[in-house]
């Protein structure tokens, strides 16, 4: 199918494009942040066993960094195709084929996948920002709840990001990346 041959088709493509853009560029803020959280890492090893002192702040600053680089990189990693898959089958089969069970892995696994996400990490969300919840040690971070919102954000972005690599797989006749590019976020 053609993406000029309807405005809708342009319009949905242009989307699904702005979904891809986003969760890409979140994804390379997070490579920034992994530089920030193997600083810290280090200086959290350095204080303890240079100088026998273990700040809770700082190791929870890094655990907080940690997740939130695992959370909203997962989206723009699908983005690049650079997710884990076993290609036993895959290279065996037509490209034609391979979009399509492509397009069926994004809205038959990826994307009940982050809906569920979404639907089981609201409620236990919501309850974190009801009683402000914090660390459970006395000198920890005070704002696990901003933590916690990280799970329904990952899932948005994985559900928009599953219909969008979707349309573009249906709607676009690009060759399908290799099963191991070296491209990079």
């Amino acid at each position: 199918m053609s993406e000029s041959s309807h405005p809708l088709v342009r319009v949905l493509t242009r989307a699904a494009r702005v979904v891809q853009a986003f969760n890409q560029w979140v994804a390379r803020a997070m490579a920034w942040l992994a530089v920030a959280m193997v600083a810290i890492f280090v200086s959290v090893v350095v204080l303890r066993y240079g100088f026998s002192l273990g700040p809770i702040w700082l190791q929870e600053s890094a655990q907080y960094l940690h997740a939130a680089i695992f959370l909203l990189a997962a989206a723009g990693v699908i983005v690049v195709d650079g997710h884990v898959r076993v290609d036993v089958l895959r290279t065996r089969f037509a490209p034609h084929v391979q979009r399509r069970i492509e397009v069926l892995g994004h809205l038959l696994l990826l994307l009940p996948f982050a809906l569920f996400l979404l639907w089981a990490s609201t409620p236990y969300v919501m309850e974190s920002w009801r009683i402000g919840e914090r660390s459970v040690e006395t000198s920890g971070l005070p704002f696990v709840y901003l933590l916690k919102t990280l799970m329904p954000f990952a899932a948005l972005q994985l559900a928009t990001q599953a219909l969008a690599s979707a349309w573009l797989l249906a709607v676009e006749e690009q060759p399908l990346a290799p099963p191991h590019h070296e491209e990079g976020l």
